[in-house]
C-alpha cells in the first residue's frame, strides 16, 4: 500500500506544471531601485517586504515587451463611446438616486468640506460615484505590482517609476499593503488617487491621525475636494451651463482657446437651458463653448471649473458625466436637449482623419484616435473648406471624402 501511494505521489509531481522561474531582469530592475528608495526614507525591511515575490504582470496594457507586439492602452469609454453611451441615462439616474441618500447621510461632513475647500457636496459625490460607484466597485490589481511592471516595461516608465517610489513611501508611512488595490494604471482609494496625488492632496479630515482614502469617507471626499481646490477650483461658480445654441452656430469655435464672457455668448443667441436666469456675476465669467456631439445634442458654456474637473480625468465626457451627475443629485432634471443617435468611429478611423487634418495644416495636436474638442474643430474647418455640411462630427462619409482626395 505504501509503495502504491509513493507511486501516485511521484506521478502527480511529474504531471504538475513546473513553477515559473523568476524573471532575472525584472528582479535586477527591482533591486536597482533600492538606493533611490533609501534616499526617500524607505527602510530596507519595507523595501524588501514590498519586492519579495513580486513578478511583472505582463497582461497589463500599455506595455512595450520585447518580442511581443505592443498592446495599446485599453479603450477607455471616455474616449471611444458616444456621449449618449457614456452619459447613459440609466447610470446617471441610478447614481443620482444613491447620491441623494449619501448627501443626506453625510451632510455635515460635506458641508464642512465645502466650507474649507469651496467645492460643492454634489461635485464630490459625483466624482466618488463615477470613480468607484460610491465604493461598490472593488479595484482589481495589486498597486505595487502594477506600478513596478509599468516602471519596468511600460511606455511611460519615468512617470510610473516616480509613482512606484511614492507607493513605497506610503508603505513606509504605515499604509497596509492589503489596502493598496488599484486600477490598471495604479490609482487607489474611493476616489482613485495615484500615489503622488496622495502626497499632494490627501487629507486627514476625520482627524484620527491617519490619512485614509480607502475606508474613511471624510478623508476620501475631502482629499478629492482638496485636489480640485489645489488645481484652481473657483468657489461659488458652476462647472458648466447647458445652453441652446443658435441654428447657425459655427462649431469650429467650440474649443478652449475661444473665450468670451457668458454675457457675450448670450448676446450672440445662446440661451440657458430650462430658462435659467444667470446673475450679473455669472454672466461676467469667461467661458468657452463645448459641443460634445458637434452640432447635435446639448451645448455647454464652460467656465474655469469645467477645466479643473478635466484635470481629474482628461476627458470631456468624464467631466460631463460628473457635472451632470452632480446636477441630478441636486435637482433631478436631465439635459434639456437630448443626445442624438450618432455612432462613434473606430479609433483607427479617427487616427486616419487626424493624420489627414494634420497634413492639411488644420490640426496640430496628438494623433491618438480620440475625437476631442480640437479634432472636432479641425474637422469643422475641413468641412468648411470643402463645402461639406458643417457639423464637426466625425463620420465615415467625411473620412471617405478625405481618403478620396489624397
Amino acid at each position: 500500500m505504501l509503495k502504491r501511494w509513493v507511486a501516485v505521489l511521484c506521478l502527480l509531481l511529474v504531471m504538475a506544471p513546473a513553477a515559473k522561474a523568476a524573471d532575472p531582469q525584472f528582479q535586477a530592475f527591482l533591486q536597482s531601485l533600492w538606493p533611490e528608495a533609501q534616499r526617500l526614507g524607505v527602510s530596507r525591511p519595507t523595501f524588501d517586504g514590498a519586492m519579495r515575490g513580486l513578478e511583472p504582470d505582463l497582461s497589463l496594457p500599455d506595455l512595450a515587451v520585447a518580442g511581443r507586439p505592443e498592446r495599446p492602452p485599453p479603450q477607455q469609454p471616455e474616449f471611444v463611446q458616444t456621449p449618449a453611451d457614456y452619459v447613459r441615462e440609466s447610470s446617471i439616474a441610478r447614481l443620482a438616486a444613491e447620491g441623494k441618500k449619501l448627501l443626506a447621510a453625510h451632510r455635515a461632513t460635506l458641508d464642512a468640506i465645502e466650507k474649507q475647500f469651496g467645492v460643492p457636496p454634489q461635485i464630490i459625490l459625483a466624482i466618488w460615484g463615477r470613480e468607484t460607484a460610491y465604493g461598490g466597485y472593488k479595484l482589481p490589481h495589486d498597486a505595487l505590482r502594477v506600478l513596478a511592471t509599468q516602471a519596468y516595461a511600460g511606455r511611460r516608465k519615468d512617470m510610473f517609476r516616480g509613482e512606484l517610489f511614492a507607493a513605497l513611501k506610503m508603505l513606509q508611512d504605515g499604509v497596509p499593503r492589503e489596502r493598496m488595490r488599484s486600477s490598471w494604471g495604479g490609482a487607489m482609494g474611493l476616489t482613485q488617487f495615484l500615489p503622488s496625488e496622495y502626497y499632494k492632496h490627501a487629507v486627514d479630515f476625520d482627524r484620527d491621525g491617519k490619512v485614509d482614502i480607502w475606508t474613511s469617507i471624510p478623508d476620501a471626499l475631502a482629499s478629492a475636494a482638496k485636489q480640485l481646490a489645489n488645481k484652481g477650483w473657483v468657489r461659488g461658480e458652476r462647472w458648466a451651463y447647458e445652453v441652446r445654441a443658435p441654428g447657425n452656430v459655427d462649431c469650429t469655435i467650440a474649443q478652449p482657446a475661444h473665450v468670451m464672457p457668458i454675457s457675450e455668448w448670450l448676446k450672440r443667441g445662446y440661451v440657458p437651458a430650462y430658462g435659467r436666469r444667470l446673475t450679473d456675476g455669472e454672466q461676467r465669467n469667461e467661458s468657452s463653448l463645448l459641443l460634445p456631439e458637434g452640432t447635435y445634442g446639448p451645448a455647454f458654456l464652460t467656465p474655469k471649473n469645467y477645466f479643473v474637473i478635466k484635470e481629474y480625468n482628461f476627458s470631456d465626457l468624464y467631466v460631463l458625466f460628473v457635472g451632470h451627475l452632480s446636477d441630478r443629485i441636486a435637482d433631478g432634471r436631465p439635459f434639456e436637449t437630448p443626445w442624438s443617435k450618432n455612432a462613434q468611429l473606430r479609433t483607427e478611423q479617427v487616427e486616419a482623419m487626424q493624420k489627414t487634418l494634420t497634413a492639411r495644416g488644420l490640426y496640430s495636436d496628438k494623433i491618438d484616435g480620440k475625437a476631442g474638442m480640437l479634432t472636432r474643430a479641425a474637422l469643422g474647418a475641413y468641412q468648411k473648406a470643402n463645402g461639406l455640411k458643417l457639423d464637426c462630427w466625425p463620420t465615415a462619409a467625411v473620412l471617405g471624402h478625405m481618403q478620396a482626395r489624397r
